[in-house]
């Protein structure tokens, strides 16, 4: 009987170490963050500014200082939506990340120049659009494949949702 027992707090222990581990590798959410996991696993991540309004997004980063690396904008949409963006009085090269609603990246387009007006389409429907310095995309391995974890994607349909 001692042997059941003992099974069982084994059990009940072996149950709280993997939901110990699957809350660690769930990141924490924070508006300001947009956390994003490479296909191998690493974590990037980048302090932004949310444009979630129609006024934000359509003002962007125009105007603005060149981003620093390890920053950026986070555009969000109420619905998934074909998008299409352009760099008007936007003086610095940007990547741009399209990202679907549960949080997966599905195009970058790198580089983007600066006031060009031509129009750069996401390619797919997205939620999300993540615009990160010029070259940064390259630089921290990021690719179609990565997801996204911030408290603006649905925890029940997110890729990789946080807490």
């Amino acid at each position: 009987m001692g042997s059941r027992s003992a099974q069982r707090r084994l059990s009940a222990a072996a149950a709280l170490i993997l939901a110990a581990q699957a809350a660690a590798a769930a990141p924490a959410c924070e508006s300001d963050l947009a956390r994003i996991k490479r296909a191998d696993g690493e974590e990037r991540v980048f302090h932004i500014e949310l444009a979630d309004d129609p006024a934000e997004r359509a003002r962007g980063l125009m105007g603005r200082a060149p981003l620093a690396p390890g920053a950026g904008m986070l555009f969000v949409y109420e619905t998934e939506r074909p998008v299409a963006f352009w760099m008007k009085d936007t003086p610095a090269p940007l990547d741009m990340l399209f990202i679907n609603a549960a949080g997966q990246v599905v195009r970058v387009h790198p580089r983007a120049v600066p006031f060009d007006e031509t129009p750069i389409p996401s390619g797919a429907p997205v939620r999300f659009v993540l615009e990160i310095a010029g070259g940064q995309a390259a630089a921290q391995g990021l690719a179609p494949g990565a997801v996204l974890a911030h408290p603006a994607i649905a925890p029940a349909s997110a890729a990789w949702p946080c807490r």
